[in-house]
């Protein structure tokens, strides 16, 4: 009998976010790997982000499970979320074959064969929802819903884990805690 026999199967993940500066790629990614840790899996996670304030590109790649080195390699990812449409042409190739790809876009991004893509316009129900900067909890929240959650294939964590995480990093309550939770509804409930 193998010693691993009766374990629950190792979750190994790697998620590429990409965004432009002040669209919220190193909180989604501080917010991912929290969730992460407090979950009990080890996480690397590396970001890009030397012009983000006057609007440039911002990349973090997010590990999580037994891996030596924060980089994701091209045709690794199992997930890719966008924040705004035109970076899937340049962050497309770290997509694994069959891998997710999470878009805030008002249609269907082109990614080529091979790859899941979900699309959701995150900005335009931010903004309806009165809290336009929460673009990236409800891209977030879609994700979830639709590619799932601790399963074959899915994110390493729930939304109840990420609604944890909020909690964490927000406080015990207070408006600005609602409005992330109310973002993160509003994206699962587009997803499900």
């Amino acid at each position: 009998m193998s010693p691993d026999a009766g374990k629950p199967p190792v979750m190994r993940r790697q998620i590429v976010l990409s965004g432009v500066g002040g669209q919220g790629i190193l909180f989604l990614s501080r917010l991912l790997a929290e969730a992460a840790i407090a979950g009990g899996y080890p996480v690397l996670t590396s970001e890009t982000h030397g012009m983000a304030q006057r609007g440039g590109v911002v990349v973090s790649h997010l590990k999580v499970g037994g891996f030596d080195s924060p980089l994701v390699r091209v045709g690794r990812a199992d997930l890719l979320l966008v924040l705004k449409a035109e970076n899937v042409v340049l962050h497309r190739e770290f997509l694994a074959d069959g891998g997710a790809l999470v878009v805030n876009a008002a249609g269907p991004a082109d990614a080529g064969p091979g790859a899941r893509v979900h699309a959701i316009d995150a900005d335009v129900l931010a903004l309806s929802a009165g809290a336009p900067q929460a673009s990236n909890l409800v891209l977030l929240g879609f994700a979830l819903a639709r590619v799932g959650a601790g399963t074959a294939g899915g994110i390493f964590c729930t939304a109840g884990e990420i609604r944890e995480a909020l909690s964490r990093r927000q406080g015990g309550g207070g408006s600005r805690l609602a409005a992330s939770l109310s973002a993160l509804d509003l994206g699962i409930a587009h997803g499900t």
